[in-house]
């Protein structure tokens, strides 16, 4: 080995031990593999290392802290590889474990908030290891096996595909919980049949079944367009303020139908509206909105649950 004005390097491999904080067998290993050859040998065989070697000691411990494997430490040192191009690998990579982790934590929480069994706790691990195409493969093939043997399937399968829940590489703990929400849902068969019959988006002929085809044009719009107000206004069913919303409802009903505004009349349609509406489905709406993060419009709200509660109250 050169030493440079015949001067013995400074460093002995406790010496690099000592500054450094690494091992004395790790150095060693280091020096036996050829990342850090010694500068110089004394007679007697000990290693001494220069100051250069001291700094390639150092980028070594740097590129291993930052998980950069042997082989890849070693061709950065080699003048193979840059560093910047190293760090940008790892930087993916690191950005790709971070997101794992958030994803275990996520779920971890979700666990002991649900108090899960084993066997709940091995499904959502599995349903969390799953590839963002492997979660959209599940709702499309959900989708998919409505069938398209009538319009009113076929209808429902094209709403379905127009918002297909996309669960984000970091998703919060109310996006992971309604994913897995929705996971159960659409592996129900119980599921698949209310939604295969369900009004998807609401048809207003399905809202009020039983009326007259003419009476449901007009009524029907009107309903939404109360009920969005009321909403929007954040007038609660069950207030005093929900009182004057209803009646102009009621009253709206009471002159297309022919029947006096009453007890009779309310209840009549409070069992309409729930012929109209299944809760499910809704649900199953709701939660697609949670997991992709959309703004809740209150005119997209199906409107029959505000105005059931709110014919009824007292």
């Amino acid at each position: 080995m050169c030493v440079m004005n015949g001067a013995t390097p400074p460093y002995s491999i406790g010496d690099l031990s000592a500054r450094t904080g690494v091992p004395v067998r790790t150095i060693r290993f280091y020096s036996d593999t050829g990342l850090l050859p010694p500068t110089h040998r004394t007679p007697a065989g000990y290693r001494r290392y220069s100051d250069a070697a001291l700094s390639r000691l150092h980028l070594i411990c740097v590129l291993r802290e930052l998980d950069v494997d042997l082989a890849t430490v070693r061709r950065v040192l080699d003048g193979d590889l840059p560093v910047a191009d190293v760090a940008a690998a790892h930087a993916d990579a690191t950005a790709l474990q971070i997101r794992v982790l958030h994803m275990r934590h996520s779920m971890l929480r979700l666990i002991a908030q649900r108090g899960s069994s084993p066997e709940e706790t091995v499904l959502m691990h599995r349903l969390t290891r799953l590839t963002s195409d492997e979660r959209r493969r599940m709702v499309t093939d959900f989708i998919a096996d409505l069938g398209t043997d009538t319009p009113h399937n076929r209808g429902t399968a094209a709403a379905l595909r127009t918002a297909l829940p996309e669960l984000p590489d970091v998703p919060s703990d109310a996006q992971l919980a309604a994913w897995m929400e929705i996971a159960e849902l659409i592996a129900d068969d119980g599921f698949r049949a209310r939604m295969a019959h369900a009004a998807v988006p609401p048809a207003d002929a399905d809202a009020l079944p039983g009326a007259a085809p003419d009476a449901v044009a007009e009524l029907i719009p009107f309903v939404r367009q109360t009920v969005a107000a009321a909403r929007a206004a954040g007038i609660d069913p069950d207030g005093y303020d929900a009182v004057p919303f209803v009646d102009a409802v009621v009253g709206r009903f009471a002159a297309a139908l022919g029947r006096p505004d009453g007890t009779e009349l309310r209840e009549w349609m409070a069992r309409q509206f729930e012929a109209g509406h299944d809760p499910l489905v809704e649900r199953y709406w709701r939660l697609v909105w949670i997991v992709n993060d959309w703004q809740v419009v209150p005119a997209h709200l199906p409107f029959q649950p505000w105005m059931i509660k709110a014919l009824r109250r007292r």
